[in-house]
């Protein structure tokens, strides 16, 4: 009770913070429309009796009070529809704005990567555009069945209490049946969820261009096709259960409330025929009785609907709580610029209890101004160091530190505002090339100039330059721009790459450089460029280098090969190469491709 209560006061505080003047409209028609009802019948017996005793006043004020109900009503309900369809375009703004600050207000990546963390967050979503909304309304139109259920009950009551008593009664029966029906629907609702997200991806995924071509040469658009069905009627035959369910329940409490109306019924239809009441009674009767079903059943269904809302709406509250708990009582600290260098101690990792270690033990030091290259066969644990300097996880054990300081003791976004990086699985958006370089510093969002820079540093400038809007070119063919006129470009994906390394290159005031696989997408040629300028950039940044192509390390000051989440040898490569060790065997390994392929010159 006191969780529904919690609810109801959140989203009585969304609706009216939102759209506060539809609210204070809302309460009024509310009033309105529940005594609408009510004045018809009454109207109504009054035109009737005036008719059958010919008293002319009794007629016309029936014949008024209509006329005023003919041009009230109408206008209640236009001005109520446009009430509630403004006030949930207001708070579908607030709603999104919170939910999506809540989701970017989470520091890490340990809740993205969580699959009932989706599942909650699915719910959150849906519940975010209507429940607010919906709760409101529900409780209106509680507000408003009740005042014609009071209404027309006291009217009953008066001509025959026991009758009357019984047609209210039998509304309990309902009441309970709905509130059960509402409580599975809900817990129906929360089983389905994983099924409509996969359904979901698979339809993105028959949509999606990236994919296209894969499913077009593997011919996989009718297995996914298959596996969106499965899910699609998996989760189908469950709302379907749950509705046949309702059905015969609403089919047998429908037949109950009516049995009832049909016995109070011929109770006042028995009154009448003795001379205890008058057509016009009978005829107010007869509205009250229909009236109070429907209003009854109305009330009965809102309030059990109540908890079904609830539930989706407590998905909401609970993933936005992490904004609304305010800010810290002691903000925690900005991190100062690099002076020292970077610190592992005895770094150990898993991304879950039951998972294995990815790091078990890694220690490693980078001081400021030098460059570290992390080298290791796939899963080594090499991507989940960057991982872990970015911030995105924290150590299971151990301490990463800059400049001798706990890196999960500051504040997270400042640490981050110091790194530079391209991901191995950097993001293609579908923006304009200017704003696809501009994320990498939001700040050079309106400075073309430095962008130009960034786009010069990946040596993407003069391809960037040619394109046919040149950087305000969309590179995407799924969106336009309404501004720009022509089909947007597809880059090559070591295009896209060099665009990756441009955002890294763009933020200027960054201590860090992280370069993961930087080169994997190039050609030989543009490979031997970008390395190049990328030797530059790093000499002005401390710099955390990974990549399979040994060729691009071997210029760093330390290499260190990773293997089974420890360092199994670190070194310069001139070292390594003597050690003969695990470095030196790729490092041939490597080579020989080449070297096998170079012909042999005869010695004169």
């Amino acid at each position: 009770m006191r969780r529904s209560a919690s609810l109801m006061r959140r989203a009585f505080g969304i609706y009216f913070g939102a759209a506060p003047w539809a609210a204070a409209v809302s309460i009024v028609l509310m009033v309105v429309g529940g005594l609408a009802a009510v004045g018809t019948a009454w109207f109504t017996r009054a035109i009737i009796d005036g008719l059958t005793a010919n008293d002319g006043s009794t007629i016309w004020a029936g014949v008024a009070g209509f006329g005023v109900l003919a041009v009230v009503s109408p206008v209640v309900l236009h001005v109520s529809q446009y009430a509630q369809r403004d006030a949930e375009r207001r708070v579908t703004i607030r709603t999104q704005q919170e939910l999506f600050a809540a989701v970017s207000a989470h520091p890490g990546l340990a809740e993205l990567e969580d699959s009932s963390f989706h599942d909650r967050l699915r719910l959150a979503h849906e519940a975010s555009r209507y429940a607010p909304t919906q709760l409101n309304t529900m409780v209106l139109a509680i507000g408003q069945e009740t005042i014609t259920v009071v209404a027309f009950g006291v009217t009953l009551v008066r001509w025959s209490p026991l009758a009357g008593a019984l047609v209210l009664l039998a509304a309990v029966p309902t009441l309970i049946a709905q509130i059960r029906l509402a409580r599975m629907r809900g817990a129906m609702l929360e089983r389905t969820v994983p099924m409509f997200r996969r359904q979901t991806f698979y339809a993105s995924l028959l949509l999606d261009m990236r994919a296209a071509k894969e499913i077009r040469l593997f011919g996989l658009g009718a297995f996914f096709q298959g596996r969106l069905l499965r899910e699609l009627r998996a989760a189908q035959a469950q709302e379907r259960h749950q509705d046949r369910l309702a059905l015969w329940v609403d089919s047998a409490l429908a037949t109950l409330t009516g049995v009832v109306s049909l016995v109070a019924l011929a109770v006042f239809v028995a009154r009448v025929a003795d001379g205890r009441g008058t057509v016009g009674d009978l005829v107010l009767v007869l509205a009250a009785l229909a009236a109070l079903q429907m209003s009854a059943s109305g009330l009965v269904r809102q309030i059990a609907m109540l908890g079904e809302t609830f539930i989706m709406f407590g998905h909401y509250v609970d993933i936005t709580a992490v904004t609304r708990e305010g800010p810290r009582s002691k903000p925690l600290p900005a991190v100062p610029p690099l002076e020292r260098g970077l610190e592992f101690d005895d770094v150990w990792f898993r991304y879950a209890p039951d998972h294995e270690w990815v790091l078990r033990g890694l220690t490693l030091r980078i001081p400021r101004g030098s460059s570290l290259a992390l080298v290791g066969d796939n899963g080594a644990g090499k991507s989940t160091v960057v991982k872990l300097l970015c911030g995105f996880h924290a150590p299971t054990r151990g301490v990463i530190r800059w400049d001798g300081v706990d890196i999960t003791t500051v504040d997270p976004a400042s640490l981050r505002a110091r790194i530079g990086a391209t991901f191995q699985d950097f993001m293609t958006y579908e923006f304009s090339a200017h704003d696809n370089i501009a994320v990498g510093d939001i700040t050079a969002l309106d400075d073309r100039a430095r962008v130009r820079a960034a786009a010069a540093t990946a040596g993407m400038d003069s391809v960037l330059g040619n394109l046919p809007n040149g950087y305000d070119t969309m590179l995407t063919r799924a969106f336009s721009d309404g501004d720009s006129a022509g089909v947007g470009v597809v880059l090559s994906g070591g295009q896209w790459q060099r665009l990756a390394l441009a955002r890294a290159a763009l933020r200027e005031g960054a201590d860090v450089l992280i370069l993961d696989e930087p080169s994997s997408g190039l050609d030989v040629a543009t490979e031997h460029e970008i390395n190049r300028r990328l030797m530059a950039l790093r000499r002005t940044h401390t710099s955390l280098l990974i990549s399979h192509r040994l060729n691009t390390v071997r210029e760093a000051a330390s290499i260190a090969v990773l293997s089974g989440g420890r360092i199994l040898e670190q070194g310069s490569h001139d070292e390594l190469m003597v050690s003969g060790g695990r470095y030196a065997e790729l490092f041939r390994l490597q080579a020989s491709g080449y070297d096998d392929a170079l012909p042999t010159r005869a010695v004169t």
